[in-house]
């Protein structure tokens, strides 16, 4: 039986603009789908205690609360319902709330950890899209809650991966991406976000627990992710595979977001160096080359983030090691000691590192330097924190596994 450690596929995700700040966080780890907090003010002194603001049951999964607009709006499970909610940010109240009927038999193997959902909401245009655990996609309109449409996958021979979807969709110039269906039989699918109408499939490979990200690379708008068993790119407009490596971890638990760097594209998985190529355009054709690898440590579930010219993330090595390595050449600049944590979610801004582990432990570090030096470690949740929090100038929000709290920091 696989081991049910590897089932904590999950770490998804997303930050957000909330009370004291300017930026919404409207999907997977921000505004840029990168970690990175925009706008946050950097600051001489953080409190020694979060002060408790408000806190609402909203249902299992792990699944990252989104904000826009002073919203707060949370995907999660009660019961056999899949269940979307928007909240006011600075009360906690709920302005609406939606479900459908999502039963969901776990893969034994991952019994404890819930039956999700695990994948980040996205808003664009005014709606939000969610992506269910067995593989339900759906369009709301965010001002009222309405069902716009929805998509179900049964054309694949599974409509969700053995643990179930945890790659959050990605919107990107009006175009809705997924990596639909399930191992061994799906597609990367391209959806009109207004409609739901299919633009174009890729059917080269299975999905991963990875999601998607879009960037300007070598001429052209790309969508890079890690499948089942590669990391590709695609071109955004027609789905034309331009380029793919082969990339395998055990148990197939592709689950780490790629970082996006110019033409570099930054990488790692279980027990797989963290590695960097560079996309080059050839006349008509593009390939790869190898810029560097880093064999000192290794993602697993937990995405890195770029900030300062640095790669800041978590290793799964010696069961938990935070790094520092130099974007360019790979070098390592730091590494704290072991046992740190199984898996966090890793953010930046203001010049400050936030690192959550799923033991529901919040902690500041500055950005740079020679060694990992927390200003402040925080107990947030009490029961696990696999989702990313919401980093504002004044308020953090934290998910745990049925709660979704708010803590103030003034």
């Amino acid at each position: 039986m696989r081991r049910c450690v590897f089932l904590f596929v999950v770490m998804v995700t997303g930050l957000a603009a909330g009370p004291g700040a300017a930026a919404d966080w409207p999907q997977w780890r921000g505004p840029a789908r990168d970690g990175r907090i925009p706008d946050l003010k950097p600051r001489a002194l953080w409190p020694a205690a979060l002060k408790p603001g408000w806190t609402v049951k909203v249902g299992i999964g792990h699944a990252s609360p989104i904000v826009v607009d002073q919203r707060v709006f949370v995907f999660s499970r009660e019961g056999e319902d899949e269940v979307v909610r928007a909240l006011d940010l600075a009360t906690g109240r709920e302005a609406w709330r939606q479900s459908y009927p999502a039963p969901y038999t776990m893969n034994p193997a991952a019994s404890g950890h819930g039956k999700g959902p695990k994948s980040t909401p996205v808003w664009a245009d005014g709606k939000l899209f969610t992506f269910g655990i067995s593989g339900i996609l759906s369009a709301w309109d965010g001002a009222s809650g309405r069902s716009l449409w929805r998509k179900q996958f049964g054309q694949y021979r599974q409509s969700s991966p053995s643990y179930g979807v945890a790659m959050s969709p990605l919107v990107d110039r009006g175009v809705l991406f997924v990596h639909a269906g399930g191992e061994g039989d799906g597609a990367l699918t391209a959806l009109d976000a207004a409609t739901g109408s299919v633009k174009w499939t890729w059917k080269g490979d299975g999905p991963g627990y990875a999601s998607p990200v879009a960037g300007d690379i070598a001429g052209v708008r790309q969508v890079v992710t890690q499948t089942q068993a590669k990391l590709v790119g695609l071109s955004a407009d027609a789905g034309q595979l331009l380029w793919s490596v082969p990339f395998t971890t055990s148990y197939d638990q592709n689950a780490v977001t790629p970082i996006l760097l110019g033409d570099l594209v930054i990488y790692g998985g279980l027990d797989q160096p963290m590695r960097a190529l560079r996309v080059v355009r050839r006349g008509a054709a593009y390939a790869t080359e190898a810029v560097w690898e880093n064999a000192e440590v290794a993602n697993y579930l937990s995405s890195p983030v770029l900030a300062d010219g640095s790669v800041y993330g978590l290793s799964h090595r010696k069961k938990g090691q935070y790094y520092r390595l130099d974007a360019q050449t790979g070098k390592t600049v730091w590494l704290s000691e072991g046992r740190q944590a199984d898996s966090a979610a890793i953010e930046a801004g203001g010049g400050a590192l936030f690192v959550l582990d799923t033991e529901g432990e919040l902690s500041v570090a500055p950005l740079g330097g020679s060694a990992f030096t927390p200003l402040r470690t925080w107990t947030v949740a009490s029961s696990a924190t696999w989702a990313h929090p919401v980093v504002t100038d004044s308020a953090i929000l934290v998910k745990s596994v049925d709660t979704l709290a708010l803590w103030r920091m003034d």
